[in-house]
């Protein structure tokens, strides 16, 4: 795939920060909650039933790990469903949150996973969540940016005072996506550059996440939302492109136009935020290759950027939350810190937000 030029009317307008822009004057985040899958599958075991291609293609095993630094992934076990899971978190959210269901004015869904077009997933949610009928409830599919984009939405409803609380879930299922690149890339007739297109789709994982949200004077023991910024490189659009089909990605030039809108963001973000030095980056789980290179292109410390794909893969939109709530359990995140939450999505859109612990 050859570079495109930007779009000439584009890069000549002003730039316009309040569009990208957000502060919160009365948002905290006051709980967050994952559901794992139980089924551990391995790199190892994914590469096994590649070994035939792998072999014709001369490329070596550990690949996966070696290249991407996912050692393992989780799917779900017999009876578990993304649905189920994501209520399940929902609920445990809420009851850490000491939120009742009746209280909650809003939630939106944020899973990649889809079983159809329509109705939302959401709806599902609510159902299963026993969310009262006053809940608005609605799916915000962002790609891998989609939680961060609804807990930004959330916290603008909840400052214009139009509801109290949000609950914010997501649950993601790689199981289909995965079989159906095993067995094509096992069908023959692949090349090398074929392989490396459908190798994101070997890295997904599958879990759940919810996240409830309210006024912050109204809950002192909260997480305070800062605000954050959103940009988009939209000429992009085609670079990673998937279904429960599978997922096809320019990996090279996805990371160099996600690596120059994070700048450019990071960059545009300096004069609302002060990034420089915080406590913690809690970034999209991708690989070593992805993490690498946004920790180098914002010149961030690497040792203050958890990770959690080498033990969950990519989760879609639940990693952010998951790799959050996972750091919190260990120690690594405490009271008063200051917390980066951002990440790329395919599209290309980048997501910030800061969070005061």
């Amino acid at each position: 795939m050859t570079e495109r030029p930007v779009d000439q009317a584009a890069s000549n307008e002003p730039e316009q920060p309040g569009n990208a822009t957000a502060k919160h004057q009365n948002v905290s985040l006051l709980a967050v909650a994952t559901t794992t899958a139980e089924r551990v599958t391995t790199s190892a075991d994914i590469e096994a039933r590649l070994r035939g291609v792998l072999r014709r293609l001369r490329l070596p095993m550990g690949l996966l790990e070696r290249v991407a630094g996912v050692i393992e992934r989780r799917n779900w076990g017999e009876g578990q469903t993304f649905q189920d899971a994501a209520i399940d978190a929902g609920h445990r959210a809420m009851a850490e949150a000491g939120v009742r269901p009746d209280e909650i004015g809003l939630l939106i869904n944020t899973s990649v996973t889809r079983p159809h077009l329509e109705p939302s997933v959401a709806v599902r949610m609510h159902h299963g969540l026993g969310l009262p009928s006053s809940a608005i409830n609605f799916d915000i599919a962002n790609a891998c940016l989609g939680f961060v984009n609804a807990m930004s939405v959330a916290a603008g409803m909840i400052d214009s005072g139009q509801i109290k609380y949000a609950l914010v879930v997501d649950g993601e299922d790689a199981d289909q996506v995965q079989l159906n690149t095993i067995d094509r890339l096992n069908q023959g007739g692949r090349n090398r550059k074929d392989f490396m297109s459908e190798f994101a789709s070997l890295t997904l994982g599958s879990g759940a996440a919810a996240a409830v949200l309210g006024p912050a004077d109204l809950h002192p023991e909260g997480h305070r939302i800062v605000g954050g910024v959103t940009r988009a490189a939209t000429q992009w659009y085609d670079l990673c492109v998937g279904s429960v089909d599978g997922m096809f990605t320019d990996a090279k030039m996805l990371l160099k136009g996600g690596m120059e809108l994070v700048v450019a963001a990071w960059t545009e973000a300096r004069a609302h935020f002060d990034w420089a030095d915080m406590d913690r980056y809690v970034l999209h789980q991708v690989s070593d290759v992805h993490t690498n290179a946004f920790v180098e292109a914002i010149g961030i410390p690497r040792d203050k950027v958890p990770t959690t794909y080498q033990r969950f893969g990519n989760v879609g939109p639940a990693s952010i939350p998951i790799t959050l709530a996972d750091e919190v359990a260990s120690g690594g995140i405490r009271r008063g810190d200051r917390v980066f939450l951002g990440g790329v999505g395919s599209g290309i859109n980048t997501a910030m937000m800061e969070l005061h612990w």
